[in-house]
């Protein structure tokens, strides 16, 4: 098992979730056997205002497993929040983060952390573009649209950012401004600050149980709001003035 020892973890995990009390236990079994013996790591479970046994399953699961942290938002904050929350909490140089209704396979963790480290300083997000979704047609239908609508506006050449599965440095995750709905619009806050991204393919799948806590309706106009703001950010950005120390000559 992992040391939680803050000067051995090399990568945090993030997994923010709202009533997934099923889904946690076997996600997590998952995401320890895709990096065992891999890397030193932690779990980060940010539990965003569960009314369900969530907090309860993770308790339990957090005596047997010292790599496992759970952070608890009172009342539920939204995803952006929570990942933000774990971000923040995070020990490792590196952070992953993968949504927990189970949909996103952790087996693709590795190839994430992995991009980042043999990116250097240039890579600033290694994100998930799911393939083989699982979804219904309407939201296929809808993240298509979403997707297209943003590439049009913003060119963050990214045709999905919807996909939980990303790794990223943890220093260049604190630089993006943060407003709710932030996870949505990476890729393109990435770009803005002069970062490359690297994209991986993964496999999309099934939840393990529950229902999705995210409707379509009611995000829209949030959605276009976000849209607006987050054009106007890269259109108000300036180059980063190149700086030089003058020292004093006696």
């Amino acid at each position: 098992m992992p040391s939680s020892d803050a000067t051995e973890v090399v990568v945090s995990i993030v997994v923010p979730v709202r009533n997934e009390a099923g889904n946690v236990a076997p996600l997590i079994t998952e995401i320890a056997a895709a990096l065992d013996g891999r890397w030193p790591y932690e779990i980060i479970y940010v539990n965003d205002g569960s009314t369900d046994a969530t907090g309860e399953r993770l308790a339990e699961l957090m005596k047997a497993r010292a790599n496992l942290r759970q952070i608890r938002h009172a009342t539920s904050s939204g995803q952006s929040a929570a990942v933000r929350s774990g971000v923040r909490a995070a020990r490792g140089a590196i952070v992953a983060t993968l949504d927990g209704d189970g949909q996103n396979n952790p087996a693709f963790l590795p190839d994430l952390i992995t991009a980042i480290e043999n990116g250097g300083d240039r890579v600033g997000l290694a994100a998930g573009q799911r393939v083989g979704r699982k979804d219904t047609g309407f939201k296929k239908w809808q993240s298509r649209t979403a997707n297209g609508v943003r590439n049009a506006i913003l060119h963050d050449g990214t045709r999905d950012t919807g996909c939980g599965l990303k790794a990223f440095r943890r220093e260049v995750f604190l630089m993006m401004p943060y407003f709710d709905g932030l996870h949505r619009f990476l890729p393109a806050l990435v770009r803005r600050e002069g970062f490359d991204i690297v994209y991986v393919d993964v496999i999309d799948r099934p939840r393990h149980s529950g229902v999705s806590n995210y409707g379509f309706f009611d995000r829209l106009w949030i959605g276009i709001m976000d849209l607006v703001g987050v054009w106007w950010l890269i259109r108000r950005k300036k180059p980063t003035p190149v700086v030089t120390e003058v020292t004093r000559h006696d």
